[in-house]
C-alpha cells in the first residue's frame, strides 16, 4: 500500500504515532479532541487548520495530503528535530544568527561536539541532531569573534558542527540536507588549520554518496581522502592512525559494494596493519578505530562480496568480549552483518535470533536502519510467526520510503 492510498485521516493517525495521543495533538494545535477525532475519521480540514496540524506533526502539508511520503521510520520527535536542524543549517550558512547569541568559548564548544558524537555513536540520532542545533550558530558566533588571521581553529569547530549535522541528516534519509550540510562543512574545513579536517569531511561526503547509491563517486572520494592523510607508521599519533584506519576501512567497504575484490584486499590489508599497529580501539575526531573495528568491518565486507563462508569464519574468530570495545552503533551494525551472513547460509532461525536480539536491545538505533528489512526479506523459510514478530520490531510500513533510494545490500550502511 502506497502512502497516497491512505486517507488523510489515516495519514494523520500514522504521523501522530503511538507516542502522541489525540489529546496531545489537540493541545499542540489548539483544537479540541473531538475535532482531532473527526479529522482522523475523514472530516475535511480548512487550509488554516491543515497548516496547524502539519506544523504540530513536523511535516509539510503535502505529506498529510498524500502528495509526498514521510521519511522512513520517523516519529514526530524526529521530524520536529529535522525541521529545526534544517533551519539552523541554512540560517547559519547565510550568517543569520540569533540576536542574543554570544561568542562562546572554544573549550565549551569542543565539549558540546564531543557530547554530540557520543549520542551519535550510541545510535541516538535524534538526540545528536538536537545537540547539533545549538552548536552550529554558537560555532559561527565564535568564528565571527576571532581576529582575522587567527580563525583556523574556529573554522575547524564549524566544520565539525556541519559534519555532525550532515551525518544525522544522512541517517535520517534527508538527502538534500545531508548534501547541503556536508558542502558547508567542506568550505569550513578548507579554511581550518587542521590537516585532518578536509579528509574527514571528504569521507563524510563519500558516505552521503554511498547512501545515494553513487558508488563510483563514493569510491573516488574515499580513496582520495585516505591517500591525503596516510601517515608514517613509525611516527604517527593514535589520533592520526584512528582517522587513517577509519578512512581505509571505509574505502574497503565502498569497494566491496562495487565487487572490486582486488581493491578490497588492498584496503583491508592496510586496515588490518593499522589496527595491529594501534593495538586497541581509539576514539578521535568523531570516529573509532582499532583491531576490533577492523575485524568486524571485514565481516560486513565479506557479506557484501557474497563470501558467506569467510564471513562466518571471521565471526567465529571474534570473541564476544571484544565487542564491548566498539561503539553501540558499531556493535549493532556487526549484529546486522552477522544476521545477514547467517541468512545467506540459510541458517534462518539463527539469523532471526541475532536480528531480534539486536532490535530489542537497540530499538532507537534500529528505527533508522534499512538493513533489518533486507534481512527479513532474505529469511524466507523461517517461522511465519517469528518473521511477523521481527517485522513488527522493525516497524517499517510499506510505501513510506523517502529521501534516498530504497536501501539495498550495496547502499545500506
Amino acid at each position: 500500500m502506497q502512502w497516497s492510498d491512505y486517507t488523510t485521516g489515516e495519514r494523520i493517525k500514522i504521523l501522530r504515532g503511538k507516542d502522541t495521543s489525540q489529546a496531545d495533538l489537540a493541545e499542540m494545535t489548539g483544537l479540541s479532541v473531538a475535532t482531532i477525532q473527526k479529522f482522523e475519521q475523514g472530516k475535511q480540514m480548512s487550509l488554516n487548520t491543515l497548516l496547524r496540524v502539519a506544523d504540530a506533526l513536523g511535516v509539510d502539508t503535502s505529506v498529510i495530503l498524500g502528495q509526498q511520503a514521510p521519511r522512513r521510520a520517523m516519529l514526530q520527535t524526529d521530524r520536529t528535530m529535522m525541521r529545526s536542524l534544517s533551519q539552523t543549517i541554512h540560517d547559519t550558512a547565510a550568517g543569520l544568527l540569533p540576536d542574543a547569541i554570544d561568542e562562546g568559548e572554544e573549550e565549551v564548544l569542543r565539549e558540546a561536539i564531543d557530547r554530540c558524537w557520543d549520542s551519535y555513536w550510541k545510535g541516538e540520532y535524534t538526540a545528536a541532531g538536537a545537540l547539533a542545533i545549538p552548536i552550529l550558530p554558537q560555532a559561527a558566533a565564535y568564528l565571527r569573534g576571532q581576529p582575522v588571521g587567527e580563525q583556523g581553529a574556529a573554522w575547524g569547530l564549524l566544520a565539525d558542527g556541519y559534519r555532525l549535522a550532515a551525518y544525522v541528516a544522512n541517517l535520517m534519509g534527508a538527502r538534500d540536507l545531508a548534501y547541503s550540510a556536508i558542502g558547508h562543512a567542506q568550505v569550513a574545513a578548507q579554511h581550518s588549520d587542521d590537516e585532518l579536517q578536509p579528509a574527514l569531511v571528504a569521507s563524510g561526503r563519500a558516505w552521503v554518496y554511498l547512501r545515494d547509491a553513487r558508488l563510483e563517486d563514493a569510491l573516488k572520494l574515499a580513496e582520495r581522502a585516505a591517500v591525503d592523510i596516510e601517515p608514517r607508521f613509525s611516527t604517527a599519533t593514535p589520533e592520526q592512525l584512528t582517522v587513517y584506519g577509519s578512512h581505509v576501512n571505509f574505502a574497503a567497504v565502498v569497494a566491496s559494494r562495487m565487487k572490486n575484490k582486488e581493491l578490497v584486499k588492498d584496503y583491508l590489508s592496510q586496515s588490518n596493519a593499522t589496527g595491529a599497529r594501534m593495538g586497541n580501539e581509539h576514539r578521535a575526531r568523531g570516529t573509532l578505530f582499532g583491531p576490533v573495528t577492523a575485524d568486524t568491518q571485514a565481516v560486513g565486507i565479506a557479506v557484501a562480496l557474497g563470501q558467506t563462508g569467510k564471513a562466518l569464519d571471521l565471526i567465529s574468530g571474534i570473541p564476544d568480549g571484544a565487542l564491548g570495545e566498539l561503539t553501540d552503533a558499531a556493535r549493532n551494525r556487526f549484529a546486522m552483518d552477522k544476521a545477514m551472513a547467517q541468512a545467506d547460509a540459510k541458517l534462518w532461525d539463527a539469523s532471526l535470533d541475532t536480528l531480534e536480539k539486536a532490535l530489542v536491545e537497540a530499538p532507537v538505533w534500529a528505527r533508522h536502519q534499512a538493513l533489518p528489512s533486507v534481512i527479513v526479506q532474505k529469511v524466507g523459510r523461517a517461522s511465519t510467526t517469528r518473521i511477523r514478530r521481527v517485522s513488527a520490531l522493525i516497524g517499517v510500513r510499506p510505501g513510506v520510503e523517502g529521501g534516498f533510494a530504497p536501501a539495498t545490500r550495496k547502499s545500506a550502511l
